[in-house]
């Protein structure tokens, strides 16, 4: 059995145990890197941990930190509460808006896994006060990142163009951006549908149809003009209201104080920092953390305890392993042999599963740039559209990234407050499953089939 089939081998046990004995799956990946990388690989501790994600750790960490003192200081509720007048009341449209200010933020230029780790937080924090479900929200924000991910002066759209550029082979900026556009518009659509967005807009039209009635058995019971002024005092103190709870204006997560503006000013910071500077987000996010704890240790002296340190672990240690996968050459054993079976339209589809399942665990950016050369040889041949190809791959590598394993979930995970996550961590598991075994086959038949390019 040769050292690649049984690095796969072993990935899978780490998957069954974790499952099945509630063991941190993360503490069972690091394992198997020692045990494979040494036994098997014969790698020397140097190159296992090599692999280790010190970028996307220091990134989980500062974020969560950060927002933990967010929620200390109740930043986070005046941000809902904020959320709520900015669309008056109507808590079905807060999941698009992230969908859209998520799509935003990557197309004009943000790396996907910084927009996230602005925007998840916020939304999530915002789904669980509202009790929206946490998938629908999560998936609403990474599909959005991906959504506007490959616009032409993107940070993934600069990438893939730029490859397709160095291998000489055909391409469209323009059909890049809007095919990975179009698929995360259809999921995300897909998702609000199946994961109760509909039942948001029911519960605002049953919320208006109680207050309707109740007007109407005040002017029963003769009580019409004291409503009428109470409603008139309501309406100039609130903006808005949410899934049948008033806003009030007195109520202390309304109001902001300094704590408050100081902590929003470095949001505002973390987005400047990231967008317009290109800095790290974690390195950031701590720093900034780092600020507010000093001037008011009060609200952030157990914000170092809410930091997701499990999500940490599993996320860590999974991802050693694979670069311990990556360091022995598995991955692109996997790939060469898909590419010599010699039939390109099979070839091609197995491509696009091997990027998505890859990409579930693993950089997006680092597998298509893996990928697309690989698919050079037979694109070569011109039996397949190296435009909808391209596009395929593209769209296979990305939209899997609300898997818990890669960077945009994991930060999804590790944003959720006042949730299970290990029933959480299984629900974006699934789903991730789910969009690893449907989207690569539903690109390929409307991208490469068709002979696009």
């Amino acid at each position: 059995m040769s050292a690649e089939l049984i690095s796969i081998l072993v990935l899978v046990m780490v998957f069954v145990i974790a499952t099945t004995r509630s063991i941190n799956m993360g503490a069972l990946a690091f394992a198997a890197a020692f045990g494979v990388g040494e036994l098997v690989a014969d790698l020397d501790a140097d190159k296992i941990f090599a692999g280790f994600p010190g970028d996307l750790f220091v990134v989980l960490v500062g974020v969560t930190y950060l927002f933990a003192i967010a929620r200390a200081n109740g930043t986070t509720d005046w941000l809902v509460h904020a959320s709520i007048r900015l669309v008056r009341g109507r808590v079905v449209l807060i999941p698009w808006v992230m969908f859209v200010l998520t799509g935003a933020l990557t197309a004009i230029g943000a790396v996907s896994p910084a927009a996230v780790a602005i925007v998840a937080p916020i939304a999530l924090s915002f789904a669980a006060r509202y009790s929206i479900s946490p998938l629908l929200m999560g998936a609403m924000v990474v599909h959005g990142a991906q959504g506007g991910g490959f616009s032409p002066i993107s940070i993934y759209g600069s990438i893939v163009n730029g490859i397709v550029e160095r291998e000489d082979l055909p391409g469209s900026e323009i059909a890049l951006f809007l095919a990975s556009l179009i698929v995360n518009l259809v999921i995300a659509a897909v998702v609000f549908v199946l994961f109760g967005g509909l039942k948001l807009s029911r519960a605002e039209e049953t919320d208006q149809q109680k207050t309707t009635e109740a007007d109407r058995a005040g002017d029963k019971d003769g009580k019409t003009k004291e409503k009428d002024k109470e409603n008139e005092k309501k309406e100039k103190k609130e903006q808005g209201k949410g899934d049948g709870e008033e806003l009030d204006p007195d109520d202390d997560t309304s109001r902001l104080n300094p704590a408050r503006i100081a902590t929003l000013a470095a949001l505002v910071a973390l987005v400047v920092a990231v967008l317009a500077f290109d800095l790290d987000a974690g390195l950031t996010s701590i720093t900034l953390a780092v600020l507010l704890s000093t001037a008011w240790p009060e609200d952030s002296r157990n914000a170092v305890g809410q930091i997701a340190w499990p999500t940490v672990l599993l996320i860590c240690g999974v991802l050693t392993y694979v670069g311990v996968l990556d360091e022995m050459g598995t991955i692109d054993w996997a790939g060469e042999g898909v590419s010599d079976i010699g039939v390109p339209l099979l070839s091609a589809v197995l491509l696009c599963y091997i990027g998505a399942l890859v990409s579930a665990f693993a950089s997006s950016v680092g597998i298509m740039g893996a990928l697309i050369p690989l698919a050079v040889p037979f694109l070569a041949q011109g039996e397949i559209g190296a435009i909808g190809m391209v596009a395929a791959l593209a769209v296979s590598a990305t939209v899997v990234d609300v898997s818990p394993f890669s960077t945009n979930g994991a930060l999804v995970l590790a944003a959720a407050p006042g949730v299970d996550r290990e029933r959480f961590f299984r629900q974006l598991m699934m789903y991730g499953g789910i969009v690893v075994a449907v989207v690569p086959a539903v690109v390929w038949l409307a991208l490469v089939v068709p002979d696009w390019g």
